[in-house]
């Protein structure tokens, strides 16, 4: 499946670009649809004015009346593939004394896949996609207040059967949830303040469920300032900052053994017991019900999940490894690391190959940050700011900034907009690094209302 694996680099790369922490399942889900958003840095949260607001924030519904349409298409990394596809249909409609109704369907086509056996013989083709289907609910709850939810089911069709020794079938189907809030006026007068909590829901799996990933729940916030606000000239500066909340709770399995526990605390064989044979405790994280509807707040610090250790008599140094086990080095003869034999890896960044796993006393660590204060939690916030210019209510100019201190991505979008007799039409333009797979990815919408 040499071309399915191009695919999957590309989309890994594209995961990478939208957080750092990368673990989560149905990643599909985080990419934003809409030209106008596209323009505006992705800020959208405190906008949500138009049939895109079921995927931005449901709350958003509950100011809007009549009915509309949206529909949006993007050729998808089109410097991997040329048949690659995202495609967005949205809908609204208001219904007095009830609230508003909507809903939209997300298609992510990955293209026609080449399948090979394990010795690199062509057995033929298969197509690759993603989709999901949403209906959304938002209604006020008072003059400048509405809340809104969204109902999901999503579908990801990898591969219609394992490779090689795998069995099944790579597909996973799943459902979740979405809630959103939205308040005008907030604080001071034209300042709209607005949050979504998406993607809630159990884990997602394909052949082997003991694998799953958690769903990418996201939570924004968003603020949406009119600067100017008269009947023929409006500025919005609009600001979203979110925090991908999926954690990666790795097994600790202290002894690499690829056993969690089995022994009790004298190193005597004891299944269902919680220690190795060297008398430590050991962990096999699992997500309990209300873990699984959020994720995690912030990291696994937070919750317990990170280990950070030290030798007797020293403090931690604060951070997940940073040291690694070099054998060559072995003076206890008993395959055991110890302050002895530690070299520093701090040369190499955290979570890349070769970062150790050990601190420099020979004890392994475990978790997912190398700095486990707060500090490492604002960097992984992501900011989305952007700007929108209306003349009447017939053309719109639109700016913004997509920036993202750990994932190193900080992308410019440009956009603009036209609206007559109830139609629209939107386009939006991310430019950024060289080799970043949204660079120069055009997006154009359609929309009516009625």
């Amino acid at each position: 499946m040499k071309r399915f694996s191009v695919v999957l680099v590309g989309l890994l790369l594209f995961i990478q670009s939208l957080s750092a922490q990368s673990e989560a399942g149905a990643i599909f889900l985080l990419i934003s649809p809409g030209a106008r958003a596209g323009g505006m840095g992705e800020a959208q949260v405190a906008v949500a004015n138009d049939a895109y607001a079921s995927y931005w924030n449901p709350a958003g519904l509950g100011f809007l009346k009549g009915s509309e349409f949206a529909l949006m298409h993007v050729n998808w990394l089109p410097g991997l593939a040329d048949d690659m596809y995202y495609e967005f249909f949205g809908y609204r409609k208001h219904y007095d004394k009830l609230g508003t109704l909507g809903g939209h369907v997300i298609f992510l086509n990955l293209g026609e896949q080449v399948r090979t056996s394990e010795i690199g013989e062509e057995l033929g083709t298969f197509t690759s996609y993603m989709t999901a289907f949403s209906l959304s609910y938002g209604a006020l709850i008072s003059e400048k207040k509405s809340f809104g939810i969204n109902a999901k089911i999503s579908y990801q069709h990898l591969v219609e059967i394992g490779a090689g020794s795998e069995k099944g079938k790579g597909t996973s189907l799943d459902f979740g949830f979405d809630i959103g809030y939205l308040q005008k006026d907030w604080l001071i007068d034209d300042l709209t303040f607005g949050f979504n909590l998406s993607n809630i829901g159990p884990k997602v799996s394909f052949i082997d469920p003991d694998q799953a990933d958690p769903q990418p729940t996201n939570l924004t916030f968003g603020f949406n300032y009119a600067v100017i606000n008269t009947e023929f000239n409006k500025l919005n500066i609009v600001y979203d900052i979110d925090k991908l909340l999926v954690a990666s709770y790795p097994d600790m399995d202290w002894d690499d053994n690829g056993v969690i526990g089995g022994y009790d605390q004298d190193g005597n064989q004891s299944p269902g017991n919680d220690y190795n044979s060297g008398g430590q405790i050991e962990i096999a994280h699992t997500d309990p019900i209300y873990l699984a509807l959020f994720t995690s707040w912030v990291d696994d610090w937070f919750l317990g999940g990170d280990i950070d250790m030290a030798t007797s008599g020293y403090s931690s140094d604060g951070k997940i490894g940073g040291w690694h086990w070099d054998i060559s080095l072995d003076a206890n003869g008993n395959n055991q690391p110890d302050e002895t034999e530690m070299v520093a890896t701090d040369s190499i960044d955290y979570g890349q190959s070769g970062y150790g796993a050990y601190n420099q006393w020979g004890q392994k660590e475990v978790g997912n940050s190398d700095d486990r204060g707060l500090s490492d939690e604002l960097n992984k916030l992501v900011h989305n700011i952007g700007l929108e210019y209306w003349y009447g209510k017939y053309f719109a100019i639109r700016a913004g900034y997509y920036y993202d201190k750990t994932g190193k991505i900080s992308n410019p979008t440009f956009g603009m907009g036209l609206r007559f007799a109830g139609y629209g039409f939107d386009f939006g333009y991310t430019y950024g690094e060289p080799g970043h797979p949204l660079t120069n990815t055009m997006r154009f919408s359609l929309n009516m209302e009625y």
